[in-house]
């Protein structure tokens, strides 16, 4: 892989897999690009709610709102500038409360690939 920079519009953001909650997401560099982790950004719609295990160890940076991540550990409330990390195997839910939030994350190992239909 080359050096590379990123911005949102980047980014094609499609509903995230598995969800019926407005969560966006849009994977710029994963396995088809030969590299070991995801990077990607994750748009997060006012009022939604996302929970899950996670499948892999998941980095996510917030770069605009704020997201209330819990997990068995307790809770936390991220806002830009923000990183929550989440390991492999918890159980979390992510919620926005009355507002969009917009996320940069980077996973390993990739997670689209354990996502597929």
């Amino acid at each position: 892989m080359k050096l590379q920079k990123f911005n949102i519009a980047d980014a094609k953001l499609v509903k995230s897999p598995g969800q019926g909650a407005d969560i966006y997401v849009g994977n710029l560099v994963d396995e088809r690009h030969g590299g070991p982790i995801t990077i990607g950004y994750g748009r997060y719609a006012p009022n939604q709610t996302l929970t899950e295990t996670m499948a892999v160890d998941d980095v996510m940076i917030v770069l605009q709102g704020h997201l209330v991540v819990s997990t068995s550990d307790g809770t936390v409330t991220a806002g830009p500038g923000e990183i929550v990390y989440m390991p492999k195997g918890t159980a979390v839910t992510i919620t926005t409360e009355g507002e969009t939030a917009l996320t940069a994350y980077v996973t390993y190992p990739h997670w689209a690939e354990l996502h597929e239909d």
